[in-house]
């Protein structure tokens, strides 16, 4: 399980320059969020930051931001920085690089941000490339795994808090395969994450 929750060495070698974790030994954790904003779910994540006065970073779907540009505008009015996450969540491993890249641009459009981050955590070399001249690609420390319908809320919950360390970034999804783990999870790790004397900081 830890090569889920935490990405694997070799992947990180793949793509040289990329974030995967914070620097510095503070009690810090960066929490991100992936492939909102959903009506509902977003709208759910944003309830519990605000209630513990959390602020995260969300990448976004373009084709989400353009179908629900209210819940994207509550999410920026909020305070909380937001990334690109490609116009239609593309694989890159699946996807020839120019198409990929006018994805990317195409999100761009109404995403205006230069943070990024690949869906699925795929990306040809070539791609990440290209990418990197433009944008600061952000991956992850600790996978929550909330996308997984075969974990519980709990067992996301305990992963997430067990793999936590100084300079995390954190991945939950506030889509809708992940909102019933998600939303049970995220407030119960913020609360005991304070509780420990951790703190939230943001991208």
């Amino acid at each position: 399980m830890n090569t889920l929750v935490r990405p694997p060495r070799l992947l990180q070698q793949v793509y040289p320059g990329a974030l995967w974790r914070m620097p510095g030994r503070q009690k810090i954790i960066y929490l991100t969020f992936d492939d909102g904003p959903v009506p509902g779910v977003t709208t759910g994540a944003l309830a519990v930051l605000a209630q513990f006065g959390v602020k995260a970073t969300f990448f976004c779907v373009g084709d989400n931001v353009q179908k629900h540009p209210e819940v994207f505008a509550q999410l920026v009015a909020g305070g909380h920085r937001i990334g690109n996450h490609t116009f239609n969540h593309l694989d890159g491993w699946k996807h020839p690089r120019m198409a990929y890249l006018r994805n990317v641009q195409q999100c761009a459009g109404c995403v205006d941000s230069n943070l990024f981050r690949p869906p699925y955590g795929r990306m040809r070399p070539s791609q990440h490339h290209a990418i990197r001249k433009q944008y600061k690609v952000v991956m992850w420390d600790v996978l929550s795994c909330d996308f997984d319908p075969g974990l519980t809320g709990d067992a996301c919950l305990e992963m997430t808090l067990l793999y936590s360390r100084p300079g995390s970034i954190v991945v939950f999804h506030d889509s809708l395969k992940a909102a019933p783990r998600m939303l049970y999870a995220l407030p119960r790790y913020i609360e005991t994450m304070l509780n420990d004397g951790w703190e939230f900081g943001v991208l």
